[in-house]
C-alpha cells in the first residue's frame, strides 16, 4: 500500500520557498517519492486557513516517514518554517 504525504500550506516568503523546494524536491526523489500535485486548492465545504496543497506519493507509509525523518529533510526544516505555514500529514492508500 502506498504512503501519501499531504501538505496544506500558505507561502510566507517566496524566496525561502524557492530555497526549500530546491532541496525538498531532490530529497523526495532520493526516497522514491513522486509529487502528484502542487498548487492552489479551493475549499468546497467548511473552513480552511490554507490555500495551497501538495500531495507526494511514496512506496509505503514507512518510506514516507523515512524521508520525513531523514537527515536531508530535517536539515531544511528551519528554511521551511520561514517559507511557509503548513500541516504535514501521512496516510496509506
Amino acid at each position: 500500500m502506498h504512503g501519501y504525504v499531504i501538505v496544506n500550506l500558505n507561502v510566507l516568503d517566496s524566496e525561502k520557498m524557492a530555497d526549500y523546494s530546491a532541496v525538498a524536491g531532490p530529497s523526495i526523489k532520493k526516497f522514491g517519492g513522486e509529487v502528484l500535485f502542487k498548487g492552489k486548492a479551493e475549499t468546497l465545504s467548511g473552513n480552511s486557513e490554507y490555500d495551497m496543497l501538495v500531495i507526494v506519493k511514496f512506496e509505503s507509509v514507512d518510506k514516507a516517514k523515512e524521508w520525513y525523518n531523514s537527515n536531508d529533510y530535517q536539515a531544511i526544516i528551519p528554511t521551511r518554517e520561514m517559507a511557509m505555514e503548513a500541516i504535514f500529514t501521512v496516510t496509506a492508500g
